[in-house]
């Protein structure tokens, strides 16, 4: 059997790496809309009730518009705009998040996929959460480093345009309003009290990306070590084929640097944790088209559709 995907976007960054994730897969059938016809919703309709699976690589709105256009009880959807992150009716797309999230996926119709700062961030803290570590009343400080194919293609377009390769040399943070979209999810995925303050940056480079959490070793519920949170992160994610645990960080920097885009073309993150007497910081590495965007999209339809969670991905 054949299942049918349609990617309701796939024109954009994210559904184009899609569709390079899916290609040659010989257990789906791949539905294309042509480019003249994108913004036509009655061809649109027709692709999306056809298809076993949709993706929907859209912005939020014209991604509420898709999901709208299912007439059938049928269809699923994997959603990777922000649309439906905070929803209770829609399942959060990180397998790893809980011993119970892969069969949450597996049972439902609806979707997301989280958002690449999000995904770092959460993966970091949520062990530290679920064993009394961390409280949800601390307020939590995050920073991240992203390649700026993260911005889709305006932003590439502006990195990649003749004569803007020295006007970008350095790291630009933005969202200095301290509003990012990702936020919301973050609070709500952990049931934070406070969102973290989080500050984003983009880097002037494609692929990649780093999510730095601090944590004040005051401020813990334990008198913990780098040694035990690594121990709990390697039992927490045992047998978790995505995700890479870090022991030797000396082994793992190249001469005291942190390469931000080591796991691209991968859909692995990789969790690293530094230490002095007073603080900690939880590196996160993955790739944001990977297992920050695209990567994880395939990775929970093959949960979905029952299939080897490995298919065309790489760990």
């Amino acid at each position: 059997m054949k299942y049918k995907i349609f990617v309701d976007g796939q024109f954009g960054t994210t559904g184009l790496k899609i569709h390079e994730m899916l290609d040659g897969r010989e257990d789906l059938e791949i539905l294309t809309i042509q480019k003249k016809d994108k913004k036509d919703l009655t061809v649109k309709q027709n692709l999306i009730n056809q298809a076993d699976l949709v993706f929907l690589c859209l912005p939020d709105v014209a991604s509420r518009e898709s999901v709208k256009l299912i007439t059938n009880d049928t269809t699923k959807v994997i959603d990777a705009s922000t649309a439906h992150r905070t929803l209770n009716d829609w399942t959060y797309g990180i397998a790893e998040l809980n011993l119970n999230q892969r069969e949450n996926i597996k049972n439902s119709k609806r979707v997301c996929v989280p958002g690449c700062h999000a995904t770092g961030f959460i993966m970091a803290i949520n062990p530290l959460i679920e064993n009394n570590i961390i409280s949800k009343k601390q307020k939590l400080i995050c920073h991240s480093i992203t390649g700026y194919s993260g911005g889709g293609k305006g932003l590439i377009d502006i990195y990649e345009a003749e004569g803007n390769k020295d006007k970008f040399q350095s790291q630009r943070p933005y969202a200095l309003k301290l509003d990012h979209k990702h936020l919301p999810e973050m609070k709500y995925i952990l049931g934070l009290d406070t969102p973290p303050l989080f500050t984003p940056s983009v880097g002037n480079f494609s692929q990649g990306m780093l999510v730095m959490s601090y944590l004040i070793k005051d401020e813990l519920h334990q008198n913990i070590s780098k040694k035990d949170i690594l121990k709990l992160y390697q039992e927490y994610y045992k047998d978790e084929s995505f995700v890479k645990i870090i022991e030797d960080d000396i082994e793992y920097l190249d001469e005291g640097f942190l390469d931000a885009m080591k796991c691209n073309n991968t859909n692995r993150i990789e969790i690293s944790i530094y230490e002095n007497e007073d603080y900690m910081v939880i590196i996160s590495r993955l790739d944001n088209l990977g297992k920050g965007a695209s990567g994880a999209a395939v990775q929970n339809m093959n949960i979905m559709l029952g299939l080897d969670e490995n298919l065309g991905l790489q760990g």
